[in-house]
């Protein structure tokens, strides 16, 4: 049975065809087809999704389409692109019979069974509770942040129901003196503060040109770094190259940043199942997430140290986590 799925991002947008019932009794949801799409470069959804099918609709038995954006039942609105997305009006244009619309956290946090060992990095193993709250967080275009409950299941059986947030979106709490400077810096120039203005790409950015005012870097730098079709990925390669001191600061800042977060979120949740760092950019960082900072500033929690060196912290590897999680509620949604 062949069902779609899709990774709408604010950057990119992952299309996959795949099979949910392999004859060779093998991987869960063999890939069919893939395509990958600049979202920027289109108005809207619907054109990726026509381009995509080629008029073979009626020959796909569902979908789930996980949205970086906020789901309102059967309609969506991505945060870092203009659209909206209907999937009663998809389904009509696609031939497609069911669409189902869910939060890419959502997704991702429904794909972490499906992983396999190696696809973890284990940065503190800590006391896992079975069956524990679980906490999603992930630097990208954007910063996403999600939790995973313990239900029970109509028939009996038990699950993970993943919960969208919009945490990222919350207020950047700034832990030391540099990142109040940071705070003070965003301040004058956005209306709200937000999370996701430090931990995400373009946070990534704002941190930098941020460092280059506060310390004075040398102009025709960050004039050079800032012309690079990808700054973000600039600055995190100069600084774990170690070769632009300001870089290196940067991503200091922003890692420590990035840990407190995952530690506030930890502890909103109280995730004694364990908090999953996903997200475009960690896998790209892991070395400097090695190096201790990012966990020294998630344990950092004055009276709740003890107790937060107990909770893991993994980093997820594997870039398609969100498309199996996807994959399964389409196959759900098929029957």
């Amino acid at each position: 049975m062949k069902v779609v799925t899709g990774d709408i991002g604010g950057t990119k947008t992952l299309l996959r065809m795949v099979e949910t019932q392999p004859e060779d009794g093998g991987e869960d949801f063999p890939v069919l087809e893939e395509r990958r799409y600049a979202s920027g470069e289109y108005d809207s959804f619907g054109p990726l999704l026509e381009d995509f099918l080629a008029g073979r609709g009626a020959e796909i038995a569902a979908a789930c389409l996980a949205v970086a954006g906020p789901v309102d039942g059967r309609r969506a609105h991505t945060t870092n692109l203009p659209w909206e997305l209907d999937a009663g009006a998809l389904e009509q244009s696609s031939g497609i019979p069911r669409i189902e619309l869910i939060n890419d956290f959502q997704a991702v946090g429904l794909g972490l069974d499906s992983l396999a060992p190696e696809d973890l990095l284990t940065l503190q193993s800590g006391e896992p509770r079975e069956r524990g709250v679980r906490a999603l967080i992930g630097a990208g275009t954007g910063l996403g942040e999600g939790l995973l409950l313990w239900r029970a299941g109509d028939g009996g059986g038990h699950y993970y129901e993943a919960l969208a947030t919009e945490g990222g979106h919350a207020g950047f709490a700034p832990g030391d003196p540099l990142q109040v400077a940071l705070w003070q810096w965003l301040a004058a120039r956005h209306e709200h503060v937000s999370n996701e203005l430090v931990l995400s790409g373009p946070g990534l950015v704002n941190i930098y040109r941020f460092m280059h005012e506060h310390e004075e870097g040398p102009a025709n730098v960050l004039s050079r770094v800032l012309a690079e079709q990808d700054p973000a990925a600039t600055i995190s390669g100069l600084a774990l190259g170690e070769a632009e001191p300001l870089a290196i600061r940067a991503l200091d800042l922003f890692c420590r940043a990035y840990g407190s977060r995952a530690g506030d979120l930890a502890l909103s949740g109280l995730a004694r199942g364990g908090v999953y760092v996903a997200g475009g950019i960690a896998p790209q960082i892991q070395t400097k997430l090695r190096d201790g900072s990012f966990v020294e500033a998630f344990c950092r929690k004055g009276k709740m140290s003890d107790l937060m060196r107990t909770i893991p912290l993994n980093v997820v590897l594997n870039a398609d986590v969100g498309s199996l999680g996807a994959a399964a509620v389409a196959a759900r949604a098929a029957g």
